[in-house]
């Protein structure tokens, strides 16, 4: 390796953009973020979509599509260039971007042009001189912050902390505030036990300030169910604007169907679901959105009983949203076979699926789900609790850390204390390797 090569490195390594900020993660959990960031849009995500165009030029990246990833890194320095609408074209808020192309380049073995990006990032870097000089620049910041929210749970806390520092430095950015506060709810139990009062306070002013983020708004109204306001007015004024709105994740209708369902009536949620795939019957994120609301109908509220027609519907939303994520839809189709399983008629069907994905080639994270889940199939459904046991110790086996394992090793945990279990001898030699 060249000393030129080696510099060349090195000055990438220091860079602030996606290929430095450890966004490791599987490549079945790749697909699925691919996925998640498609469905915000372009209308709805405007405020982001520079920032959307470079994630999804690094989730292709990653994915192995590198001319794609070009693309989506050019679109993302034309988007960011068109919102910030200034004089120049040029400001902070494309040293990402430049950072993501210089790596991309690089990997592309074309040195030339990722030194090109490297020198227009110093140049950005050397101009753009702000009064918090240890600091990352608050341009910097928000990015980072909205890539982790986006990039998943694990990510969270630090999210919040990027946003907050990105606010303090530059505090009149709306989306940067409406954002933070999505975050700093999504470390709360805001659909159990609401709010902690700041961050309701937080909330509240949000909301005030960002009238059209109806998103937020889903998630303020959550909060104020959980601590017991009457919002079923205030809902149904939610509502009307969600459907009026184009169909997005960004929208607002999966937190408000959520509120629906937990603080409001099921059935409703169901219907308003369905409203909004009649008004948008192409998208598929609506469908998904409406299977969610179904599989939680059937699955987590069995003590009311179920007509067939429910049975069904969720039985073809889930088939057809399987088929609109085909790369992302192993849990789509473990839950499809939950749902043949909760109907006479389908049994076969529910164990055809489950012989299907044992069968298939999984990543360990996967496979390790798949078991815990087949695991509750088997001593649920079929009432076959040693079988289950089986492969419950098969999931805690794989050594990911996930709470999958979490759960499959305490309810092996459990059987062990209660010792009423013909293979308790087996579950306590495995917990005691497990250990090891």
């Amino acid at each position: 390796m060249s000393l030129i090569q080696t510099a060349l490195e090195t000055n990438l390594e220091d860079l602030q953009c996606h290929f430095t900020w450890n966004l490791n993660t599987s490549r079945s959990r790749l697909f699925h973020l691919k996925d998640k960031v498609e469905d915000i849009g372009a209308v709805e995500g405007y405020n982001w979509l520079g920032h959307i165009y470079n994630l999804q030029g690094y989730i292709h990246f990653r994915l192995g599509f590198t001319q794609d990833a070009l693309r989506y890194f050019c679109r993302a320095a034309e988007a960011l260039r068109q919102m910030r609408n200034t004089i120049s074209e040029e400001g902070p808020w494309l040293v990402i971007n430049y950072g993501n192309l210089a790596w991309l380049h690089y990997h592309m073995g074309e040195q030339a042009e990722s030194q090109t990006y490297l020198k227009k990032i110093y140049i950005l870097l050397n101009e753009y001189q702000f009064a918090y000089q240890e600091e990352l620049h608050p341009e910097i910041c928000a990015e980072k912050a909205w890539t982790l929210m986006t990039f998943g749970k694990d990510h969270i806390l630090p999210a919040v902390e990027y946003f907050y520092r990105a606010i303090r430095m530059q505090p009149d950015m709306v989306e940067w505030h409406s954002s933070h506060v999505v975050a700093l709810a999504s470390t709360s139990k805001i659909y159990k036990n609401g709010l902690q009062a700041n961050i309701f306070e937080k909330m509240e002013i949000a909301v005030k300030h960002d009238p059209d983020n109806l998103y937020l708004a889903a998630l303020y109204l959550t909060a104020c169910a959980a601590n017991g306001r009457k919002i079923e007015r205030e809902a149904c004024q939610l509502a009307k604007k969600v459907l009026r709105k184009p169909a997005s994740s960004y929208s607002g209708i999966k937190p408000l169907l959520k509120l629906y369902r937990l603080h409001l009536s099921m059935q409703e949620a169901l219907d308003l679901a369905e409203e909004a795939i009649e008004r948008h019957p192409g998208e598929r994120y609506l469908k998904r959105c409406a299977a969610i609301c179904y599989k939680k109908r059937i699955l987590l509220h069995g003590d009311i009983p179920l007509e067939q027609n429910t049975i069904d519907r969720a039985i073809s939303l889930h088939q057809e949203v399987i088929s609109l994520y085909p790369q992302s839809s192993l849990k789509r189709q473990i839950t499809l076979a939950n749902i043949y399983a909760k109907s006479a008629h389908h049994q076969a069907e529910a164990d055809q699926i489950f012989e299907e994905l044992l069968e298939s080639s999984q990543e360990p994270a996967d496979r390790q789900m798949l078991y815990n889940r087949y695991a509750k199939h088997l001593h649920f459904t079929k009432k076959q609790s040693y079988k289950s046991i089986e492969y419950f110790m098969k999931a805690a086996a794989i050594r990911y850390p996930s709470v999958y394992r979490e759960r499959s090793t305490h309810i092996l945990q459990k059987i062990k204390a209660r010792n009423r279990n013909r293979m308790c001898p087996e579950i306590d030699e495995f917990l005691a390797n497990l250990q090891d």
